[in-house]
C-alpha cells in the first residue's frame, strides 16, 4: 500500500501518477507491436488474397462473360498459382525469422490466419472455379471438393494449435503443400474423376497423422529452390515459351508425386521403428529370463 504524506505538494502526486500512466502506455503497445516475422506473415495473407483476385477477374469472370481470351485466363491461373508459391516462401521465411528475432504473442495467431487464406481459401476457390471453367468438370461435385479441402486446411490448422508433437515433424500434410498439391492436380488437366479423387485424397493427407519433416536447413533450401523452379515453369507455360506446357505438366507431376510418395516413406519408417521397438524389446524380456 501507498503512503502520501499530507504535506507533500500535489503537484509531486499528479507527476507520479503522469509518469505510471506514461510507463503503461509504453509498455502495452510492445506486447502489441509487429514483429519483422509478423510483417512477413502479414505479406503471405496478402498473396493469399490476391491469388483469389486475379483468380476470379481473369478465369471466372472471362468464362461468365463468354470471354474467350484464353491467354488471360492462362496468365492470370499462373499469377494466382506463383503468389501462392510467394505466400509460401512468406510462410517459410516467417518461422526462420520468428526462431532467430523476437515473436510478438500475435504470431502464432497471424500465422494460423494467414495460412487459412493462402492455403485454404485460395487454393479451395480455385478448384471451385476449375468445377465451373472445366468442360468435363460437375459444378456442384466441384463445390463439394472445395469445402473438403477448405475444412482439411481449418482442422489441419485448429490441430496444429493444441496438439504437440515430436520436434522436426508436422502430423499430416503440412498445408502449403497441400494447397500447391491441389493446384497442380488441377493445372494437370486429367478427366474429371481422378482429379476428384486425387483432391480429397490430398485433402485426406491433410489431416492424418502422417508425420512429414519440418523444412529445416538442407530441406529448407531445397524446398526454396523448388518454389523457385516452379515459378519459372509457370512463367514459361504462362508466356507460351517453348516446351512451356511440358514443363509446367512435369512440375506438376513432381508436385503430385512427392505428395504421394513422402507418406509412403514415412509410414514404411515407422513401422520399421516400430519393429525395431518391438524386437529391443523382446530381446529385453529374452535376456531377463533366469
Amino acid at each position: 500500500m501507498t503512503v502520501i504524506d499530507p504535506e507533500t505538494p500535489a503537484n509531486w502526486v499528479a507527476d507520479t501518477e503522469d509518469d505510471e500512466t506514461r510507463e503503461e502506455t509504453e509498455d502495452m503497445p510492445l506486447s502489441l507491436r509487429l514483429s519483422i516475422a509478423d510483417t512477413l506473415t502479414l505479406g503471405n495473407a496478402t498473396c493469399g488474397f490476391m491469388a483469389v483476385y486475379f483468380t476470379t477477374t481473369g478465369i471466372l469472370i472471362p468464362h461468365l462473360t463468354g470471354s474467350d481470351e484464353s491467354g488471360m485466363a492462362r496468365h492470370s491461373a499462373a499469377t494466382a498459382v506463383i503468389l501462392m508459391l510467394c505466400a509460401a516462401v512468406f510462410d517459410l521465411f516467417d518461422g526462420l525469422v520468428a526462431r532467430k528475432l523476437r515473436s510478438s504473442p500475435m504470431g502464432a495467431e497471424l500465422d494460423n490466419l494467414s495460412d487459412l487464406i493462402s492455403f485454404g481459401l485460395a487454393p479451395a476457390y480455385f478448384v471451385l472455379v476449375y468445377g465451373m471453367v472445366a468442360d468435363d468438370a460437375h459444378q456442384r461435385v466441384s463445390a463439394v471438393a472445395a469445402i473438403v479441402v477448405l475444412l482439411a486446411v481449418v482442422l489441419r490448422l485448429a490441430r496444429f494449435s493444441c496438439v504437440t508433437v515430436r520436434d522436426g515433424v508436422f502430423q499430416g500434410m503440412p498445408s502449403p503443400f497441400g494447397a500447391l498439391t491441389v493446384v497442380s492436380i488441377v493445372l494437370l488437366e486429367l478427366p474429371f474423376v481422378p482429379t476428384l479423387l486425387a483432391i480429397i485424397g490430398t485433402a485426406w493427407l491433410m489431416v492424418s497423422r502422417v508425420e512429414y519433416p519440418k523444412p529445416r536447413g538442407i530441406l529448407a533450401v531445397a524446398m526454396l529452390s523448388w518454389i523457385v523452379g516452379a515459378m519459372g515453369m509457370l512463367a514459361a507455360w504462362a508466356f507460351d515459351a517453348p516446351a512451356g506446357q511440358l514443363l509446367l505438366q512435369m512440375g506438376c507431376v513432381l508436385q503430385v508425386v512427392l505428395g504421394a510418395v513422402i507418406p509412403l516413406f514415412a509410414t514404411a519408417r515407422r513401422v520399421n521403428t516400430f519393429r525395431g521397438n518391438r524386437r529391443e524389446s523382446r530381446e529385453a524380456r529374452t535376456a531377463q529370463l533366469p
